[in-house]
């Protein structure tokens, strides 16, 4: 990919398309184009922060490591994003990202990933919106969760509205006492 064309990519992403031409091609000519094959790691959960990674082509699983093991929480695709949010708390990585297939992205160093963000106030608020947009996903996802345990726990059985799930009568074998 020629720096003419990861400069017409970065354009096409929300972060970076109201950038002067300048910046973003000087962004683009510090950016690093990495290739990763299915399965490789571009970053562990409790590493530094070094770099953003704008993704051009593939997939990458999102990986959250727990108590009872590894949970992938999303998969990002092309021009989305990874691993700003550690750069922009200054906090060692959230999550492990793993490339789900063949993935390409362009590899964006801390320092001129903050340096873009500090002098281009529109990418600041696209950033902003964007971790917004997560964190209401991931709200969601726990609300769900949530209230998932909490009818496990009252020993009902969550139903899916449009497929709803009999319960088993008492005369079922396994079923619970009729109370």
């Amino acid at each position: 990919m020629s720096l003419a064309q990861e400069y017409e990519m970065l354009r096409r992403v929300p972060f970076f398309s109201e950038m002067e031409p300048a910046r973003l091609k000087l962004l683009a000519f510090m950016s690093e184009r990495v290739g990763y094959d299915a399965g490789n790691t571009l970053f562990c959960q409790g590493d530094q922060a070094d770099a953003a990674y704008l993704i051009i082509t593939g997939e990458a699983e999102i990986i959250v490591d727990t108590p009872s093991g590894p949970l992938t929480i999303a998969t990002l695709g092309a021009h989305e994003i990874v691993g700003e949010m550690a750069i922009l708390c200054d906090v060692p990585r959230t999550a492990t990202v793993r490339a789900k297939d063949r993935l390409v992205a362009l590899r964006i160093a801390k320092d001129p990933f903050l340096r873009m963000v500090r002098e281009f106030p529109n990418m600041a608020v696209s950033i902003m919106r964007e971790l917004a947009h997560r964190l209401e996903l991931t709200n969601k996802q726990l609300q769900a969760a949530l209230s998932e345990v909490r009818s496990l726990r009252e020993g009902s059985i969550p139903q899916d509205p449009g497929h709803p799930v009999p319960r088993p009568s008492a005369k079922e074998p396994g079923a619970p006492p009729a109370k």
